[in-house]
């Protein structure tokens, strides 16, 4: 049985208040199919009676883990190929340098998923730097989804993600068989720190930031939670940092204090 528009809307409105996620009437097939897969994990009858647990008690876990089902999660190594180019080749190097007297570099993954994308620039980094450890890089990683996190700490992945997008040498040379899956290497797991972080919310305290991904993440908001985004993350991006979105989004009449540039391929932000 289909939900009923009522149940929808409802739970549309508890995932924006929380998440400020954007669920329309045009993604009512995401919300029940998403949701009678999680009413099913949870031992529920159907969607219908998972909407009722919700509705007794709006802002317990339930409510985090329908959040977190509504979200997407679709990542991959190397996503794109452009951004990274323009990572590898320019952004990188130029960064190294200028940074050489302290030797120091933060990257936030925003949205990070299962970590594919904060694994990549950690391989990029550590391809570029080599064993030297007078250099501290840290690369943030944050989601709104708890189980994403932990698979980001976990560093395991599994024979089809490895091969999509992950060059040959690099899987040979970063990561090790772990029964049928494949582990990271302990020192890109090192580089790498995890943190639960909505971004509807106020951001927290986080050291100035030299390059910020927040790719493909902008479309699930409205116009003004975006503007509220772009802002927090211009406050903690240095005024020579580098800001990567997703291919299908912009700053533009959304927030003037930012300077769109074009690396090869690839778009970058850099604050006005």
């Amino acid at each position: 049985m289909s939900m009923s528009a009522a149940d929808v809307e409802f739970v549309s409105q508890v995932v924006r208040a929380r998440s400020a996620i954007v669920l329309d009437a045009s993604k009512a097939y995401l919300v029940e199919s998403r949701l009678t897969t999680l009413a099913r994990d949870r031992g529920h009858a159907g969607t219908a009676e998972l909407v009722r647990a919700l509705r007794a008690a709006p802002t317990g876990p339930l409510r985090d883990d329908i959040v977190e089902a509504m979200t997407t999660n679709e990542t991959s190594f190397f996503r794109d190929g452009h951004p990274f180019m323009a990572m590898s080749q320019t952004i990188l190097p130029e960064l190294l340098v200028q940074r050489g007297r302290e030797r120091s570099l933060n990257v936030w993954c925003a949205a990070c998923s299962s970590g594919q994308e904060p694994y990549t620039i950690a391989m990029l980094v550590q391809e570029l730097i080599g064993a030297d450890p007078s250099w501290r890089v840290r690369l943030l990683a944050t989601d709104i989804d708890k189980k994403m996190l932990e698979r980001t700490r976990e560093g395991v992945f599994n024979q089809f993600e490895v091969n999509r997008g992950l060059p040959a040498p690099l899987l040979v040379r970063y990561f090790a068989r772990h029964g049928m899956n494949y582990q990271i290497d302990p020192r890109l797991r090192a580089m790498v720190e995890t943190k639960f972080l909505n971004l509807a919310d106020p951001l927290p305290p986080m050291p100035p930031m030299d390059i910020v991904f927040l790719r493909n993440v902008l479309i699930y908001f409205d116009v003004e939670t975006k503007r509220k985004i772009l802002q927090g993350v211009k406050k903690v991006l240095k005024p020579d940092g580098y800001l990567f979105l997703g291919g299908a989004e912009t700053t533009m009449n959304v927030d003037d204090a930012w300077e769109r540039q074009q690396i090869g391929r690839a778009a970058v932000y850099r604050p006005r």
